[in-house]
């Protein structure tokens, strides 16, 4: 069983910019960060395979956010940029022992779950 801790959220002004992480106790494959907002269905935000070289990111976060990952650390990271109000919710991380998925942005890729970090954007 792999656990996962997210840490880096926080209230922030349009425009800011904010680095979430999420470290793993174990080795991971895909990994990707889902966000919730109030009264919305969870999406996917952004996901990448293990070696990082194959990445999916939500139309709404193209050119703002950025997925990473530190293999050695077992640590993935999202890096959020010219955050705006919309953007606000509770950002998850997930991830699965699969090396490489042909459906990034599906909930049900991921078999574990992080327990979520709120970010606030104010306008």
């Amino acid at each position: 069983q792999v656990q996962l801790v997210e840490s880096g959220g926080g209230l922030v002004q349009a425009g800011d910019s904010l680095r979430l992480s999420c470290a793993a106790s174990g080795r991971t494959g895909i990994m990707a960060w889902f966000r919730q907002a109030p009264g919305k269905e969870r999406e996917c935000v952004a996901a990448l395979n293990w070696s990082g070289t194959n990445t999916y990111s939500a139309d709404s976060v193209k050119g703002r956010f950025m997925i990473s990952r530190d293999n050695a650390k077992n640590t993935v990271y999202l890096q959020m940029n010219g955050l705006k109000p919309e953007d606000t919710a509770v950002y998850y991380c997930a991830a699965d022992s699969r090396a490489f998925s042909r459906s990034y942005y599906a909930e049900g890729q991921y078999d574990y779950w992080g327990q979520g970090t709120q970010v606030t954007v104010s306008s």
